[in-house]
């Protein structure tokens, strides 16, 4: 796929980008400043209700979904494109953080050297202004988006896993001919083209309190069984190629001279592929099936959260292919890459959407107090995703997608 923008075009983008720099700079400052962390309903809402405030500034019909989980509301805005008959684009930001409250008021946005630091700034602040700034930038310099439509949505709960925006993910999803998701792009500047699946598993393991000085043996330990657990999960790592299994919380007992009646384990496993994500789902549930160390000990295995693999999808190709060529018109190199850490991407190439990720500015350390961003790839990175946006809606071999489906739909109803 060739870049759609002319020169003429892809400039004054740019420039659009260059002037809106600053303000850009202070809405990121505002965003990182909120503390937004997953079950912080209040600070997501308050991100949540800004963005919802933005999109419909640029021109979106806006609509804002609760839900009964106690999590931020999902934000989605639908643009109408200038062309009807162009393809669908669904565009995915979230609003939460992996931070909890009073973390931004620790250690607020900070400039120094180039470098910007503070909760989310690239995790994912910066992308999420990527995307609504790129938007603003198409409308201001094409006078709209040469789409059909796009969908935006602003999901309040990725860190945890999307329980409550995947159902609107995959109900937009179904009806898309591609996907852009905004998280920042990895250290060295790559987008991300394929990412591994996982599973997270809460394995309850209960036992039979006994005194563990008087009478232990009329106990049966949790706990001892739970050790022998994690020592045969961890074992799973390595028996299928890019499979890891990993026990990341231990809870047990109540005091030390009582003989732990019941033990959880929180588990993470991850596959690049669904063939052997699928396998080691079922190695860990003929683990739990029976225990072993200490005969009477039960356990159950419950599924907190499931993406299934984001594996890099033909038709995607085209789309790195397009990034990659636009890249190479502002003067950046370009490549994809995996990597092992899941995001929305994964349910919408799961549902054989082409999709790419990883679109935002650079940073990283995402996750802990070092986490940072790279200002100089702010208008660069925000240029890129307008150009690769104009791309998708301007190719004729995207058009054909979009035709398909529309006319796999209109046979549907019949």
């Amino acid at each position: 796929m060739e870049p759609a923008l002319t020169d003429q075009e892809l400039a004054a983008v740019r420039e659009a980008l260059d002037l809106a720099y600053p303000a850009l700079l202070a809405d990121l400052e505002r965003l990182v400043n909120t503390d937004c962390g997953s079950y912080s309903k209040h600070g997501v809402d308050t991100v949540g209700r800004w963005t919802a405030e933005r999109l419909r500034a640029l021109g979106a019909h806006v609509t804002s979904h609760p839900n009964d989980l106690g999590l931020g509301e999902t934000v989605i805005g639908e643009f109408a494109g200038t062309d009807p008959t162009g393809p669908t684009l669904l565009c995915i930001g979230h609003l939460d953080t992996v931070f909890d409250d009073g973390t931004a008021g620790e250690r607020p946005f900070e400039v120094n050297g180039g470098i910007a630091t503070g909760p989310g700034v690239t995790d994912m602040k910066s992308g999420l202004l990527a995307g609504l700034y790129a938007i603003a930038a198409l409308r201001g310099t094409l006078g709209g988006l040469p789409l059909g439509r796009l969908l935006f949505i602003a999901n309040p709960d990725e860190e945890i896993g999307s329980p409550a925006s995947s159902p609107h993910i995959r109900r937009i999803a179904a009806s898309a001919d591609a996907c852009l998701v905004l998280e920042c792009a990895r250290a060295n500047g790559d987008i991300v083209s394929s990412r591994k699946g996982t599973i997270d598993l809460a394995v309850a393991l209960e036992g039979k309190a006994s005194h563990a000085g008087v009478e232990p043996e009329k106990g049966r330990s949790a706990i001892l069984e739970a050790a022998r657990l994690v020592t045969d999960l961890h074992a799973l790592n390595g028996r299928w190629p890019g499979v890891t299994v990993n026990v990341g919380v231990i809870e047990g007992g109540t005091r030390p001279n009582v003989v732990a009646e019941r033990c959880r384990l929180q588990v993470d496993v991850r596959s690049a592929t669904r063939e052997g994500l699928e396998a080691a789902e079922a190695a860990v549930a003929e683990l739990c099936a029976t225990s072993r160390a200490v005969p009477g000990v039960t356990m159950t295995v419950e599924e907190t959260a499931r993406h299934w693999p984001m594996e890099k999808l033909e038709r995607s190709g085209r789309l790195v292919d397009a990034a990659i060529a636009t890249a190479a018109r502002i003067g950046c190199e370009l490549h994809d890459a995996a990597t092992g850490g899941a995001s929305d991407a994964n349910t919408t190439a799961g549902m054989g959407v082409p999709s790419l990720d990883g679109l935002g500015p650079i940073g990283g350390l995402d996750h802990s107090p070092g986490e940072y961003l790279e200002l100089a790839s702010i208008v660069p990175r925000t240029t890129l995703l307008a150009g690769l946006i104009a791309a998708i809606g301007r190719d004729p071999e995207v058009r054909r997608w979009a035709r398909e489906r529309q006319a796999r739909a209109v046979g549907a109803g019949a």
